[in-house]
């Protein structure tokens, strides 16, 4: 890259940054900002609170650290997250891609056909995949997975009330599946052929080959889905919302969907916010780890 040398170089590299850095600033730094001031008050959508918000200073936290709903949410979402996105994921996208790579002596027919159904996902909005995924999982005999179940004789399962946690899981898979396996597919498009060429002279069966050659050197792309997946399913709230509003009971409230309801259920924004600024403290731990491990493989 070139370097800047003049004042009119810094002036165009401004130019081409500001209205990203506006954007940011304007719908991540700020609102951010806003949480971590509002999470010292008492502000509230009702009451006293709405109309004159006072400094509580760490009340908010006290009342966290004491909220057993808040660690078996945190517990939950910590489980799913390991479910749903750091095994079903990473470990089914990169299958994926692993198999619909171009390889000495394998090749995938319908190569093509089988990218476009796995893209797919990417192109439904959430709200629209969950209210899809809500009526397929109907309870009743009319729910397509019912309907499936029915032609062997088996069923109807209430998928969304007694396998609700499992259920939500699966989709989160579902959704996340399309971004790991275009990920992967690009690392995989720009594997040295070489390397496994060589390994297949060597005698390496494909296994031997997955393991001591293909793993290390795709470590650095596989701990970027890692880091984003991590962060994204820690913080996912739509999809799982409108699947289950967090239930039945507390079986599906997730972290986000915790936040929601003590900010918007229960009109308490100070607390929410609170609660807000602690999953991003807690979200920066995987962060920075994620960040070493990449400098280290660097």
């Amino acid at each position: 890259m070139r370097p800047v040398r003049n004042w009119r170089d810094a002036l165009t590299v401004v130019g081409f940054l500001a209205p990203a850095l506006a954007l940011v600033g304007l719908f991540i730094v700020w609102p951010a900002v806003w949480a971590v001031i509002q999470s010292f008050t008492n502000r509230s959508l009702t009451g006293a609170g709405a109309l004159n918000p006072e400094f509580v200073g760490l009340e908010n936290y006290r009342r966290l650290v004491r909220d057993e709903d808040l660690r078996s949410s945190l517990l939950r979402t910590a489980w799913f997250v390991f479910v749903s996105a750091i095994v079903g994921q990473t470990v089914v996208g990169f299958v994926v891609a692993y198999l619909m790579a171009e390889r000495p002596g394998w090749r995938l027919r319908f190569m093509p056909v089988f990218a476009a159904i796995f893209v797919l996902p990417l192109a439904v909005p959430e709200t629209v995949a969950a209210l899809t995924w809500a009526s397929m999982a109907n309870g009743t005999e009319s729910g397509l997975l019912n309907r499936a179940l029915g032609t062997v004789d088996a069923g109807p399962v209430r998928w969304l009330q007694d396998h609700a946690f499992a259920t939500v899981s699966v989709v989160n898979v579902w959704r996340g599946l399309s971004f790991a396996m275009v990920l992967f597919a690009a690392a995989f498009a720009g594997f040295p052929q070489q390397v496994l060429e060589a390994a297949t002279v060597d005698g390496a069966s494909p296994s031997q080959q997955l393991r001591q050659v293909i793993l290390p050197i795709l470590r650095p792309q596989i701990l970027i889905f890692l880091m984003l997946t991590t962060i994204t399913s820690f913080g996912i709230f739509g999809l799982v919302y409108f699947l289950t509003r967090g239930g039945p009971g507390n079986e599906t409230e997730i972290v986000g969907i915790y936040i929601y309801n003590q900010a918007f259920r229960f009109f308490d924004i100070g607390f929410g916010s609170a609660a807000g600024v602690l999953l991003l403290l807690i979200l920066l731990v995987p962060g920075v780890a994620y960040v070493r491990l990449m400098r280290e493989q660097a």
